[in-house]
């Protein structure tokens, strides 16, 4: 975030110092407020270009085998552009990679769940996922796992036809 802020700086500071120098070369026929006009209009577009660059930079760095699940696009009313394109500002992902299926109900799998945020830490949560019944859970520290049976202790969640983490996980 304060790179962030650092780098919206130094663009404001850059379109202002383009347009005096473009000024000046002119023989100061351009108006005065052009300069911090230039400053603002940079600072904004520099905002705009982190908020939509988040989500592909985020996921072209994501490891192998960590797939992005479902994304959540955000709008407000303070940032009018957003309500022609909304931007995404957070996500999440399921790590296919470290999946373990059940021995007992190999349809039955416990995944690492990944949540991100624009300014939120990388969150990770535990998950038990049937495919067979098509629902989830999240696991807890309550949660037990018994060698022939389905664990105990989980609130399942009955998922939508097109729930975006077992569609993730399941492959269907």
């Amino acid at each position: 975030m304060f790179l962030e802020l650092i780098a919206v700086i130094f663009a404001g500071i850059a379109a202002a110092g383009v347009v005096m120098l473009l000024n000046r070369a002119l023989k100061g026929r351009l108006p005065r407020w052009i300069a911090p006009v230039a400053a603002g209009l940079a600072m904004i577009a520099a905002t705009i270009a982190s908020e939509y660059g988040w989500y592909p930079r985020t996921k072209a760095a994501l490891p192998k085998g960590l797939v992005v699940a479902e994304t959540i696009r955000n709008q407000s009313f303070y940032r009018p552009w957003t309500q022609v394109v909304p931007y995404i500002d957070r996500f999440a992902a399921v790590d296919t990679a470290t999946m373990k299926s059940h021995q007992a109900h190999p349809q039955v799998f416990l995944a690492d769940l990944y949540f991100f945020g624009r300014w939120a830490p990388v969150s990770k949560r535990p998950a038990v996922l049937d495919c067979n019944k098509w629902q989830r859970a999240l696991a807890s520290g309550t949660t037990v796992f018994s060698g022939t049976g389905l664990p105990k202790g989980l609130d399942w969640v009955a998922g939508e036809a097109d729930d975006a983490i077992l569609t993730t996980a399941c492959g269907g």
